[in-house]
């Protein structure tokens, strides 16, 4: 059998790679706000969660109860900040409680 001469490269190396030439981080970011919603904000925000949108450095949040958009609406800055520490980078610069 013949040897194959190829670089070892690591396979997240090859993904990075994959992901930066079809241009796929923005979607990959919002699936990561997604999650990092549903695991920072717990059951009780997430039962009256009834949309998440990411659109460019924006993120928007449709919430069905008008009790609990008034009381996020306190903290935007801290769950800014929480979200985009659990995502990793500075994904979210502002947030749109609807």
């Amino acid at each position: 059998m013949a040897k194959r001469q190829n670089d070892h490269l690591p396979i997240s190396d090859i993904l990075k790679e994959f992901v930066n030439t079809n241009k796929l981080q923005s979607g990959l970011d919002k699936v990561d706000v997604r999650d990092a919603w549903a695991n920072m904000m717990g059951n009780g925000v997430n039962n009256y969660t009834t949309d998440i949108k990411l659109d460019r450095d924006t993120l928007y949040v449709a919430l069905s109860s008008s009790v609990l958009r008034e009381e996020l609406s306190y903290g935007k800055q801290k769950i800014i900040a929480m979200l985009n520490e659990s995502i990793g980078k500075d994904v979210i610069k502002k947030l749109v409680l609807r």
